[in-house]
């Protein structure tokens, strides 16, 4: 199964991410987001990051994840290589620990900057998440 697809959209990025289960969901949009930032392909894995978070639903929990990345990407110059672990759970509320890995942004690998993770279009189904990305 493929990760993600990028979707057709007039002014920003969407994209489809593929997965059978949460993690796999939240991996996938992840992998997408910063393949839209940055050529991913050439990126080592120097610096790795612990996320946790939680929130009410499962839609605000993706949507969470996807801004703390993209908090990291703004404050820190990192770029997902990938995801070493990632774990969704729920008691009263839903949680996510992951380790992320990547590398420090190179100017010449950048192919978007993203301003927000947006509600537009979103949607989370059984197998997959549709999202856009402000740009």
């Amino acid at each position: 199964m493929k990760r993600y697809e990028f979707l057709e959209h007039t002014a920003d990025i969407k994209f489809k991410a593929f997965g059978s289960t949460d993690e796999e969901k939240f991996s996938n949009a992840a992998y997408a987001m910063f393949a839209a930032i940055a050529n991913t392909e050439r990126l080592k894995s120097v610096k790795e990051y612990e996320i946790n978070i939680s929130a009410k639903t499962i839609r605000s929990l993706i949507y969470d994840f996807l801004n703390e990345l993209l908090f990291l990407h703004e404050t820190e110059h990192f770029l997902l290589k990938k995801i070493n672990e990632i774990k969704i759970s729920q008691d009263k509320e839903f949680y996510l620990r992951a380790l992320v890995i990547g590398d420090k942004i190179n100017d010449e690998e950048i192919l978007a900057n993203i301003k927000a993770v947006t509600y537009n279009d979103f949607q989370y189904q059984k197998d997959f998440v549709i999202m856009v990305l402000d740009i």
